[in-house]
């Protein structure tokens, strides 16, 4: 395998659709066994399939260049529809009574995008390095939480090797995009008391 097909891989299976689809039912089923994971796949079908399916169809009708947008001006418009979704989905656990760490969680989402998406609109900020911290940091809350940063720090700067090798990032990009998922979801679920 070349660096370049090992770069494609570690993007794709770990892009932002896939880590917010992926980790709601993981940190609920962690933390509160089956029905926090049900509570999670209510955050993933919201949170992470909207957004992805918002993304499908522009890349079926040829608006946005591939599933990752690296076309950072047609970011905006999926960005606002993940916004929403994730709004949307946050209004939800907290009227049907979710566990607080979805809550949370959906909240750190919402606040890191609150951060992200100003940002991108001047300066192409790496959303796969925002999202795969701030997946760290939360799982950090309900795993052992030394093992877990330092694995997951290992995957973080893979991910961030992956998007710089391909070029759809630099080093500062996939920097600023660590470092604003990593702090935007520690101070949220910090500001929930957990």
């Amino acid at each position: 395998m070349t660096a370049d097909s090992l770069a494609r891989r570690v993007t794709d299976l770990l892009a932002p659709q896939v880590l917010v689809i992926l980790m709601p039912p993981l940190v609920g089923l962690i933390a509160q066994g089956w029905s926090g994971a049900a509570w999670g796949l209510v955050a993933s079908a919201l949170c992470g399939g909207v957004p992805a399916a918002v993304i499908a169809a522009g890349v079926r009708s040829g608006r946005l260049d591939s599933h990752h947008i690296v076309d950072r001006a047609r970011r905006a418009g999926p960005l606002m529809a993940a916004a929403a979704a994730v709004l949307v989905a946050l209004l939800l656990l907290i009227l049907l009574g979710a566990p607080l760490l979805l809550v949370a969680t959906v909240t750190a989402m919402l606040v890191a995008l609150a951060v992200t998406v100003p940002i991108t609109l001047r300066w192409k900020i790496s959303f796969h390095a925002a999202v795969s911290a701030g997946t760290v940091v939360v799982l950090a809350y309900v795993l052992p939480s030394a093992p877990t940063l330092l694995a997951g720090a290992a995957v973080v700067a893979l991910i961030c090797w992956a998007r710089v090798r391909l070029s759809h990032h630099t080093w500062p990009q996939v920097a600023a995009g660590t470092a604003v998922g990593a702090l935007t979801t520690w101070a949220t679920l910090t500001a929930f008391g957990l």
